[in-house]
């Protein structure tokens, strides 16, 4: 059949059945959506996840190190549930590294991709939190500007899920969108960032790697890797590699590679000899367009065996590498944004503003993979910046909540809260505000965000007071 042929056909009306009741929804199991669940549930609520994949942990589970953890200043802010889940991820699983500063991201925890589907499950599943995999999000239950659930598919069928609130957590503001709330896409040109297939190498000797950069001689040292100094590497086992411009460069001359991305990005994984590479690069994919992300995975797929051409032959350490694995889907990185009561902006972020309403402090620089070329942006602000609880409050619908990069925030501002360590943090704050708003009778919209921020002090959550400082519950604003 063509795809191409503007043909519709009529559904017939019918009875979709209730398969179930919560007190709070949470609608993606991602890194917002793993807190937002735990958050919500700590006290008893009703809580169900709906993940359309058969594991949690979104983007932790293909090759990415978190990033976030910790600021520019090399403190820690970001606490509460995200670091409890790496904690346990490191205790129980030997899946997780320490924060470890890095010169470019601020600082990175790596992650192993399958002790995070474990433990998000394990911890979940302990709360309380009924999961359901294998069910695709497929469209809202509305009573005016209220949204009372949504629809589903999957094996079993359509079915709907009724809750007193639901939390947004697909990444691609998904609900928001069906529900009626304004969104956004892309820059003011509409392009978005592109997208990546993380691949694994194994075999990779990261020692030799490591020490070709850090024995480099100082002349060499300014192309091979984007602001982090050769010594980094000299005294780090576990790094990230972002640079080797003039390699690359060399290889794709004498071999004819087409190589879609300026940089090499080697992220080193937690199992000898095992590395992550960051390099496929897919413009023009639409994340929210089932056609165009196909599209970009197959022309991921095909942009890989040049990449480790280049590797195997050009990169120290890498003589002996072999492919292992492709992750289990594109990682995506922008898509809808919501407009919501506050939308942050560049300046925000530069400026390093303070909120009334923070609900998280976060610290990763402006980093935008240019949707017109290979390049990337990269600007910091010197410290940290607040989220305000409002832009995790969208526009013209009532009883919904967002949290994670599909927040309101403009192109550049989001390039900047994208990281994961602040979508769980965003996360964990619009699961509590779900939990005072269900246990207060009160839209989200309207809960006193003072008792919000009090909460989540008490929880062990970052954030700032008016000096610049961990908040304590004597800063708080009286409540309302």
């Amino acid at each position: 059949m063509s795809t191409t042929a503007a043909r519709s056909i009529e559904e017939p009306a019918r009875s979709i059945p209730v398969a179930a009741e919560y007190d709070v929804l949470v609608v993606g199991g991602g890194p917002s959506g793993l807190t937002a669940a735990l958050a919500a549930a700590e006290d008893g609520l009703r809580v169900g996840l709906v993940e359309s994949r058969s594991f949690v942990g979104g983007n932790m589970t293909i090759g990415l190190p978190v990033l976030g953890f910790l600021g520019q200043k090399g403190n820690q802010i970001i606490d509460g549930l995200p670091q409890k889940f790496i904690e346990r991820l490191r205790r129980e699983r030997d899946g997780a590294s320490e924060h470890r500063p890095c010169p470019l991201h601020m600082g990175i925890t790596l992650v192993e991709p399958e002790a995070v589907k474990t433990v998000a499950l394990e911890m979940l599943t302990e709360a309380g939190v009924d999961v359901l995999f294998y069910t695709f999000f497929a469209g809202v239950v509305m009573d005016g500007d209220m949204i009372r659930g949504i629809t589903t598919e999957s094996k079993s069928g359509r079915t709907a899920m009724l809750a007193r609130v639901v939390i947004d957590c697909t990444g691609d503001a998904d609900v928001a969108y069906r529900a009626g709330v304004p969104c956004e896409k892309g820059n003011a040109d509409g392009g978005m960032q592109p997208p990546t297939l993380m691949f694994c190498l194994g075999g990779v000797d990261t020692d030799a790697l490591r020490m070709s950069i850090a024995n480099a001689p100082p002349a060499a040292r300014t192309y091979l890797t984007d602001f982090i100094p050769a010594e980094y590497f000299g005294q780090n086992h576990q790094f990230i590699v972002v640079g080797l411009r003039e390699l690359m460069a060399k290889a794709k001359e004498e071999r004819g590679l087409q190589i879609p991305n300026e940089r090499t990005i080697i992220i080193t994984g937690l199992k000898k000899g095992e590395v992550w590479i960051n390099m496929t690069r897919v413009k023009g994919t639409d994340g929210t367009d089932a056609r165009s992300l196909t599209k970009g995975e197959i022309e991921g797929r095909a942009q890989i065996d040049d990449i480790v051409t280049y590797l195997v032959n050009y990169v120290p350490g890498f003589e002996k590498a072999y492919f292992t694995k492709t992750a289990p889907f594109l990682g995506i990185r922008e898509t809808r944004r919501i407009v919501g009561q506050y939308v942050m902006t560049q300046e925000d972020v530069l400026a390093c503003r303070h909120f009334d309403d923070a609900i998280a402090v976060a610290s990763y620089p402006i980093d935008i993979h240019r949707p017109a070329d290979d390049g990337c942006t990269l600007i910091w602000c010197g410290d940290c910046y607040d989220i305000p609880y409002r832009s995790l409050v969208p526009q013209k619908v009532t009883n919904l909540l967002v949290a994670g990069r599909s927040i309101s925030a403009t192109h550049e501002a989001m390039g900047a809260i994208r990281v994961m360590a602040t979508c769980m943090a965003m996360g964990e704050a619009a699961g509590r505000a779900a939990k005072i708003s269900v246990r207060g009778n009160r839209a989200p919209a309207e809960i006193d965000v003072q008792e919000l921020r009090r909460q989540q002090l008490e929880r062990g959550v970052y954030l700032r007071n008016p000096q610049g400082t961990r908040a304590s519950l004597a800063d708080l604003a009286p409540a309302a």
